[in-house]
């Protein structure tokens, strides 16, 4: 865990993650763009541009995106904000890529029903070590991300946005797993089971089997 990683959650007020909890799961590399228009995300998010630190995504356990506050899963992930735009008074487009996970501890609900936490980062494990399984699982992703990239521009032209950052890290086993399992036709839950997986090769191991019986590989 490194001191950059650190100071992400302890320069927070009070040692204070924000929270967002939604219903997706956000993998460390991942992109997710979100539409913003409660007045307590809004104001959420605009602290965080202001300070250049990020919020954590949770995945919701029970409850609902809008309205009270949800309960989250134990397990998230941070959000760094890439890009930002305000098309609409009211709604806030975000360009979000996933940074460090990390483990809650403990939660508060503000007067505003946003949720805090105090949490516990978990090593990265983005560079594990290349095997044969990420060499079959990394060719194949390869294929479906150019498939990916293909349709979007013929149907969205200059206007697509690619669902993956650049560059394409598929010499890295952990990244290759990562960009699996946001693809997958999986459950939440599956996906929230993946991304809690403590390294790359377990996770990446998972995707091998699922790719090898549905005949992908």
């Amino acid at each position: 865990m490194s001191a950059a990683h650190l100071s992400l959650v302890t320069s927070n007020p009070g040692n204070w993650l924000p929270l967002f909890p939604l219903h997706t799961v956000l993998f460390p590399g991942g992109i997710l763009p979100l539409k913003v228009f409660e007045a307590r995300y809004i104001d959420m998010v605009r602290e965080c541009m202001k300070t250049g630190e990020p919020f954590g995504v949770v995945l919701i356990k029970s409850g609902q995106e809008v309205g009270g506050a949800a309960e989250p899963e134990s397990v998230g992930c941070l959000a760094h904000i890439t890009q930002w735009d305000m098309e609409n008074l009211g709604m806030l487009m975000l360009r979000t890529q996933g940074g460090e996970r990390f483990r809650i501890l403990e939660t508060r609900v503000l007067p505003d029903e946003r949720l805090e936490a105090r949490v516990e980062m978990i090593p990265s494990d983005i560079q594990a070590p290349v095997s044969d399984m990420h060499v079959a699982c990394a060719k194949a992703l390869k294929t479906v991300v150019e498939a990916i990239h293909a349709k979007g521009q013929n149907e969205q032209g200059k206007d697509y946005a690619s669902p993956f950052a650049s560059p394409l890290q598929l010499d890295q086993s952990g990244w290759v797993a990562n960009r699996w399992c946001e693809i997958l036709p999986i459950s939440l839950k599956a996906r929230q089971k993946l991304m809690e997986l403590e390294d790359a090769q377990s996770r990446l191991s998972v995707i091998y089997q699922y790719l090898q019986q549905h005949k992908i590989l």
